[in-house]
């Protein structure tokens, strides 16, 4: 994951994307750069992630459709955005396949929201990090969306009949460009979560016969 490079890129914003290389993933997570939006930021810089199995190493596509994937997006204005409060901001996308008994709890949306604001650092209904926060990542004006929703097939189309997907649409300002490494790696976790990946560092048993 590089920027382009280009002499015009600000030294803020070369420096966001390159902190994002130091990020250290689950090897379920694959990561790799996709085209980011021209029209959100003077620069923007994005990356996708999907979980798969561990032998699959498959470049990821733009437009996955996997059991769980999403993006992030650096987006950065010299100048700021009022919106913002700040000059860097963190746009990320999420999706995943859920099971019919989780899709239908009412609580669901409020812990795919907690998933988000644990791994930043945020307490729930909070928007900002505390001043007094040990949390690997500082961030402010946080916001987003959490949708569930239930897909059901008819006539020749392939898949299961009934498929339930849970979405995250989420964004928030980071206060500094270096240390974007703690971002990606949360919004990783996130993902981990939604796809129901066990904790890192546990063995998940596999069933018996």
């Amino acid at each position: 994951m590089t920027s382009s490079g280009a002499p015009d890129e600000p030294a803020d914003f070369r420096a966001a994307v390159e902190s994002l290389h130091a990020a250290r993933v689950r090897r379920e997570i694959e990561v790799g750069p996709i085209r980011p939006p021209q029209r959100l930021a003077p620069y923007s810089y994005a990356v996708g992630a999907e979980v798969r199995p561990p032998d699959d190493a498959d470049i990821v596509p733009t437009d996955s459709q996997g059991s769980a994937f999403g993006r992030l997006i650096l987006l950065y204005d010299p100048a700021g955005q009022d919106a913002w409060n700040g000059t860097i901001r963190l746009v990320a996308y999420l999706q995943a396949e859920v099971e019919a008994a989780l899709a239908m709890d009412p609580l669901l949306p409020e812990v795919a929201w907690s998933w988000l604001s644990d791994a930043l650092g945020v307490p729930v209904g909070e928007s900002a990090t505390p001043e007094e926060s040990s949390s690997r990542v500082v961030v402010t004006a946080l916001g987003g969306t959490v949708t569930s929703t239930t897909s059901v097939r008819y006539g020749d189309i392939a898949g299961p009949p009934r498929a339930h997907q849970l979405e995250v649409r989420a964004s928030w300002t980071a206060l500094s460009s270096h240390g974007l490494d703690g971002h990606l790696e949360a919004f990783c976790d996130v993902l981990a979560s939604a796809a129901g990946l066990p904790p890192a560092g546990v063995t998940q048993l596999g069933t018996t016969t």
